[in-house]
């Protein structure tokens, strides 16, 4: 009896082990898709005025591409912001970067405080990417 109770809980083990390996690979898959996705995005990022500073890439359970890039807040009055926008309608990825640039401008008018050099927007991508925007360059991280 303790035999096959040993045997249950020796098959029941092995196929939750299975099963975690087989979700495991599908997460990392799915993050592998979400990076080359942004991959796209990233060139097109520069043509609009940031700059890539800083690129990594640490591979784990679930992959990750950290991209830091910079640019100068002369060159994204809340009128170009929304122009960008307009004219890339179809990339969700790429409107997302600036939609999240002009919420930060809006959010730091509200507090009167004066922008500071440089514009810095930090980029993960992972199974669900983050984006961070500086207004100046950050002490603590």
């Amino acid at each position: 009896m303790i035999d096959k109770l040993k045997k249950a809980l020796q098959e029941a083990t092995d196929l939750i082990k299975e099963q975690a390996s087989n979700l495991g690979e599908g997460a990392k898959e799915r993050s592998y898709q979400l990076i080359e996705e942004w991959l796209k995005v990233f060139p097109k990022l520069e043509i609009y005025g940031l700059e890539i500073t800083s690129f990594a890439l640490s591979v784990a359970l679930s992959p990750a591409l950290e991209v830091e890039l910079k640019g100068d807040h002369k060159d994204f009055s809340m009128e170009r912001l929304n122009e960008i926008i307009a004219e890339n309608r179809g990339s969700t990825a790429f409107i997302s970067v600036f939609n999240t640039i002009r919420m930060t401008y809006t959010l730091h008018r509200k507090v009167y405080a004066t922008l500071t050099e440089p514009l810095i927007v930090k980029i993960k991508i992972r199974l669900s990417p983050e984006i961070k925007v500086y207004i100046g360059k950050p002490l603590i991280e």
